[in-house]
């Protein structure tokens, strides 16, 4: 795993908290480095600072993808910098992390990250998370066994977000992939309840699809 942060405080913290969890951890204090590091290293997952000294975190992730490396990317953000991490998730990180941050959550990321990356190496025809199984052959969506019926919309917005599952989508993304252009937000949040109206055991506190406050939507990692 490589770890990129410019302050040396932070980088102890997750040297020593990540390999307890047998992580191999290799370093990088600013974006160039970051770049030879994933070069010189392969990791299995880049955990990247977005506001490092000259080359920033939102250049090393436009230099990645460009270069069709697709290795996940979960980004660390201040709290104040949410349109950093919006445009890091558009630019193609996998997740992000808010500092300050605990650990557990951050592993959490990471194991959900490394998930993804496992399921595009090959998409599962059956996708399941808890009572949630999606036939994505026969386009079929039940909840503890029952079939739900979703309208055509409903089901390509679910199938994306299954796409992606423990991934980040931001907004802009979604907006793109279901309705093919920048549509006006609120039919998002619209089909967004719709759907959790049919899938979630709790309307008010989602299990499945979860908010990311002024970013977008993730759907709950599979078992």
């Amino acid at each position: 795993m490589l770890v990129v942060d410019d302050e040396p405080p932070i980088r102890r913290f997750l040297r020593t908290s990540l390999s307890t969890q047998g992580y191999d951890i290799v370093e990088a204090e600013d974006g160039a480095r970051a770049l030879e590091g994933v070069r010189r290293s392969f990791p299995d997952v880049l955990v990247l600072d977005l506001g490092l000294p000259g080359l920033d975190g939102l250049e090393v992730v436009r230099r990645l993808r460009g270069g069709g490396a697709s290795l996940p990317i979960i980004v660390l953000s201040s709290r104040v910098d949410e349109a950093g991490k919006v445009e890091a998730l558009d630019l193609g990180a996998d997740d992000y992390v808010t500092k300050p941050f605990g650990v557990d959550e951050l592993l959490a990321r990471i194991r959900a990250a490394l998930r993804h990356r496992l399921q595009q190496q090959g998409e599962r025809p059956l996708f399941r998370s808890g009572a949630l199984a999606v036939d994505l052959v026969r386009r079929i969506v039940t909840v503890k066994g029952e079939e739900v019926k979703l309208s055509p919309r409903e089901y390509d917005l679910l199938r994306l977000l299954v796409a992606h599952a423990g991934k980040v989508l931001t907004h802009r993304f979604i907006l793109k992939e279901v309705w093919g252009a920048e549509t006006d937000i609120q039919y998002l949040r619209i089909y967004i309840r719709q759907l959790r109206q049919k899938i979630e055991p709790d309307l008010e506190r989602p299990h499945h699809i979860l908010t990311e406050t002024g970013v977008g939507y993730r759907l709950r990692a599979p078992d």
